[in-house]
């Protein structure tokens, strides 16, 4: 019996955490093929986010590779390098590192960001196709609970 002859009953018993799972790596993966298809990484593109005043470093400024990794935790994988990953950008003049490490974006750098990000909105739309917005939200909402019985923040 494949999945798309399961009933509603037998899918209510399926196990969320495989489910969560085999979602999370199909989305990584597409999402990371899409970047790859336009030059560059998604953890590229998070560096350029995180060293950006316009995005998610709102007082500007640098960090190093080790704040960065630490800001970017939540979602690092086992395979992101960032130290490779900021060397790419730094031979793309995307960012500079000051005498003490800190890595900062250019204005080059800042141009890219926004170019990049750009795609995002082809990406969600290709991951969300018919699925509507009233699903999603119950979608999340019902992981968000769960992720709570099961003892986590959300």
């Amino acid at each position: 019996m494949t999945m798309q002859q399961l009933s509603d009953v037998e899918l209510a018993r399926q196990p969320a955490a495989y489910w969560t799972g085999v979602a999370y790596e199909a989305l990584i993966a597409f999402t990371r093929a899409r970047h790859a298809e336009h030059g560059f990484t998604q953890p590229q593109f998070w560096l350029l986010r995180n060293l950006s005043a316009n995005d998610l470093l709102p007082q500007g400024g640098g960090m190093t590779v080790a704040e960065l990794r630490q800001a970017m935790s939540s979602y690092l994988r086992a395979e992101d390098d960032l130290d490779a990953e900021a060397e790419v950008l730094l031979e793309r003049g995307w960012l500079v590192r000051d005498d003490e490490g800190r890595l900062r974006i250019t204005e080059a750098g800042e141009e890219a960001r926004v170019t990049l990000a750009l795609h995002a909105p082809a990406v969600r739309a290709r991951i969300h196709e018919g699925i509507d917005d009233a699903d999603y939200v119950t979608t999340l909402k019902v992981l968000r609970q769960m992720i709570r019985n099961a003892g986590g923040s959300a």
